[in-house]
């Protein structure tokens, strides 16, 4: 009599692993999108860069951030199409690498590299800037001791705790991000649609008839304007760590970068309006929404944008040294960086080298200027007008090179061609709206040869590498 057996049930196969030891397909489209957020920072530039590009363009402000806005979809719609292919935790350096020559990977790789560390420096900078500012608004016999504390003690502290978290779970920071800028970017809200209707339903006309507005001034403030956005992208550094990469890093990219703009729009007509009904100026506010809350008549919030603002600049911190290290990694991978950088964490699944080798790039940075004796805002507009010249670099190869990716996939359209020959122009643009007319302030006449010296290096390094493969190989 034949012995009937129990059938085997099927046991799935396990997830495989990605080559690059990350954790796979866990963070939400929610979770996803807070990083690009956090890079973005927006409560910051209501805080700090709308009355800068104030100073330049006046009542062209908002003008300033519109055009800042369609030059930054441009190049969103570049990424989004990218990233609607390839998931990776590269992001602009797998997609330039995967449609330019060598050279002009590692360009894009390095220049990318350098914007995020170059940003995560220059948001320690404004921490320690709202530190100062919450301290001073503490009782004497609080606030006192606290002023004494070295302002590089307030960045080793702040710069080793964002490592800190970006070294032990990716998902936590993004949580942590996400609930950090909805709370602040919620209470600036809060004052923006108070101001707006204490105004009363009418437009502010010399804002709308550009008046005393020159070319010039809202050129000058374009390229202010456009380090507002910057970050938005780093949706794409997470390539492997999304859920449905293909489908929640392109709207993530999209999304923020829009919701952003918007909100830029919103916060610089309207602080434009209420500094002129307080009869101040706003180019030489220290704290604009402060001021604003008095004007609304909710002068309490203005404490609490403070610390919104100061949380923001951590969160900021924390975006960039995700993206770097994951960035980090990938070029690590492809023998741009030591091999060590492209290990990951065997419990944590995170890049824990790379993320160790950025906030030690960030700290060194940050902390050198703060030990010098710069202040917070100093070292907030210095480093961060040095991080402007990797994200035009970075964004305008990937722009360049979208043509190419699409035709190599079968899927080039004269549409596609048209965008992205507007996105490179519109880089190209900002990049030199940098550079003329030469900055006669310094430290600014000297940023450009410090970021032209930093790529020497860089190709110094590809050329060498190079050359130590093909000789590896000849053996």
């Amino acid at each position: 009599m034949p012995i009937e057996m129990a059938p085997i049930e099927a046991v799935p196969p396990p997830v495989p692993r990605p080559a690059s030891g990350l954790r796979h397909g866990f963070l939400s489209p929610l979770e996803t999108i807070s990083q690009s957020v956090s890079a973005i920072a927006p409560t910051v530039s209501p805080a700090l860069n709308v009355p800068l590009v104030f100073a330049l363009a006046g009542n062209g402000t908002w003008l300033a951030y519109l055009l800042a806005l369609g030059a930054t979809m441009l190049i969103a719609l570049c990424i989004a199409k990218f990233a609607s292919y390839s998931a990776a935790p590269g992001s602009l350096y797998k997609y330039a690498t995967d449609s330019l020559p060598p050279i002009g990977g590692s360009i894009a790789g390095w220049a990318l590299l350098f914007a995020y560390v170059a940003t995560g420096a220059s948001t320690i900078g404004g921490f320690i800037n709202y530190a100062r500012v919450l301290m001073h608004s503490l009782p004497p016999a609080i606030g006192g001791p606290l002023l004494s504390v070295p302002t590089a003690l307030i960045a080793l502290i702040a710069t080793a705790a964002a490592t800190w978290l970006a070294y032990k779970d990716v998902q936590a920071s993004a949580q942590v991000m996400l609930w950090i800028e909805a709370v602040s970017v919620s209470m600036i809200a809060v004052v923006v649609l108070a101001v707006l209707y204490r105004h009363g339903p009418h437009v502010d006309l010399p804002q709308v008839e550009l008046q005393g507005v020159t070319a010039s001034g809202v050129r000058l403030g374009l390229v202010l304007s456009l380090f507002s956005f910057v970050g938005f992208e780093s949706a794409t550094t997470l390539g492997h760590e999304a859920i449905n990469p293909l489908r929640t890093i392109p709207r993530a990219v999209l999304q923020s970068a829009l919701l952003a703009g918007f909100f830029f729009l919103a916060c610089a007509y309207t602080e434009t309006l209420g500094f002129r009904a307080l009869h101040m100026d706003l180019g030489r506010s220290e704290a604009p929404l402060v001021d604003l809350s008095v004007l609304a008549h909710m002068a309490f919030f203005g404490p609490l944008i403070n610390i919104g603002a100061f949380i923001s600049m951590f969160a900021c911190t924390l975006a960039c040294i995700t993206a770097a290290a994951r960035v980090l990694l990938h070029m690590a991978e492809d023998g741009l960086a030591h091999p060590t950088l492209a290990r990951a964490h065997a419990t944590n699944e995170t890049p824990h080298i790379a993320v160790l080798a950025t906030g030690t790039g960030i700290l060194l940075l940050s902390a050198f200027l703060a030990a010098r004796g710069y202040s917070g805002l100093d070292i907030y507009a210095w480093v961060g007008s040095l991080a402007v010249y990797g994200f035009l670099t970075a964004y305008g190869l990937v722009a360049a090179a979208l043509p190419f990716y699409l035709r190599h996939k079968g899927h080039l359209t004269p549409a596609a061609t048209v965008l992205a020959g507007a996105a490179t122009v519109a880089m190209l643009l900002g990049l030199i709206g940098t550079l003329y007319p030469v900055p006669i302030d310094r430290p600014y006449t000297w940023l450009p040869y410090a970021y032209l010296a930093y790529l020497a290096i860089t190709l110094g390094w590809f050329w060498f590498s190079q050359r130590t493969e093909q000789m590896s190989r000849s053996r």
